[in-house]
């Protein structure tokens, strides 16, 4: 950025005397320093704080993040978070420009940026697997004779021929894995595509849809409004889960920003993996409850609890080739990825997590 050197009270360009000089330039340099630091994501609060900005997508793996700024365990490690809200289409771009220092994505997100040559790199995991259900419409249960404990082969050939709603590829792919390891050809399925989650859930609620595929909680919300039945979900769908899926959020940084604030980065990750500890063990205990009615404002407990559950919360945020070769056969199985998209272990990073996590 360019700076005019003319002083506030100069004519014509002409320099005042050198003493109002000396007096401006400490607070020029004051100000300067400040914005620049600010830029770089390193700034300091009077409190001795470091001010970091993070991205996160508004969904339940952002149980980790939101908890550790709960309690405390950021500004243990001298960290002030702030979050913004990102979206598939929006995180790596908030990455790239350094308005924010980290961000909670998901491996299909961090590995499309890697496929377009974006600098990232995924320095822990902060979720495992996918947290998503199928629920159909009571009429439709009732037709087909279906309820939560139906098994899964059973419920799959009950939705062939059927209408599916779905709000984007990956659920569709999703529902997909589900069917055709139950013997069902997704191609059999009338597919209706919505424009979100919520559109999917009006669907259900008029009849235009028998069912629907989303993350959690919106279907178990169906469910416990009456309005529908949640038939299969990572328990009784394995292939979304952790052992068949792999990761299902990772926390990310560019590469530039993790040469210059190493520190930062550490600190931010021993929160992170601090936070999931405690939820990997305390899942539904108040601090839990209250964190999760913050990040899904307006769903009832009964929700939020099993919706939480749902989710595997690492109690170390490392990762190993294994892992990410697992995640990207998922990934690459829902057709997300463009063809060649890999992770190599360039991409990945242990070293920042606690001596005690990294392996």
């Amino acid at each position: 950025m360019a700076h005019r050197n003319t002083l506030p009270g100069s004519v014509g360009g002409t320099s005042l005397t050198r003493r109002p000089v000396r007096v401006l330039a400490p607070a020029a340099a004051l100000v300067l320093g400040s914005a620049l630091l600010s830029a770089c994501g390193g700034s300091s609060d009077s409190d001795g704080l470091t001010s970091v900005t993070v991205g996160s997508n508004g969904n339940i793996f952002d149980m980790p993040l939101k908890l550790a700024d709960s309690a405390g365990y950021f500004r243990k490690q001298g960290l002030k978070v702030k979050f913004v809200t990102t979206t598939a289409s929006t995180g790596t771009s908030a990455l790239q420009s350094g308005s924010v220092q980290f961000l909670n994505n998901s491996p299909t997100g961090f590995t499309s940026a890697l496929a377009k040559k974006v600098p990232e790199v995924a320095i822990a995991v902060s979720g495992l697997g996918n947290p998503l259900g199928l629920v159909v419409s009571k009429k439709f249960a009732a037709a087909h004779k279906l309820t939560a404990e139906t098994p899964a082969a059973q419920v799959a050939q009950a939705l062939s021929d059927s209408k599916g709603g779905v709000s984007s590829a990956n659920t569709k792919a999703e529902a997909g894995l589900f069917l055709k390891a139950n013997g069902v050809d997704p191609g059999k399925v009338k597919w209706v595509t919505l424009p979100s989650a919520s559109a999917d859930k009006a669907a259900l609620s008029s009849g235009q849809i028998d069912w629907f595929i989303t993350s959690e909680p919106i279907p178990l919300q169906v469910q416990n409004e009456g309005d529908g039945i949640v038939v299969a979900d990572p328990k009784k769908a394995p292939m979304w889960a952790a052992a068949q899926a792999g990761y299902g959020e990772v926390v990310v940084a560019t590469k530039s920003y993790l040469s210059g604030h190493a520190g930062a980065a550490k600190k931010f990750v021993a929160a992170v993996q601090e936070a999931n500890n405690y939820l990997a063990t305390h899942q539904g205990d108040p601090t839990v409850m209250d964190v999760a009615r913050k990040v899904q404002q307006g769903v009832p407990d009964e929700v939020l609890k099993s919706s939480v559950a749902l989710v595997e919360w690492p109690k170390s945020g490392s990762m190993d080739a294994a892992g990410w070769t697992k995640t990207l056969a998922f990934v690459n199985s829902l057709g997300a990825l463009p063809k060649g998209a890999e992770v190599s272990s360039e991409n990945w990073t242990n070293k920042y997590l606690p001596a005690g996590g990294q392996s």
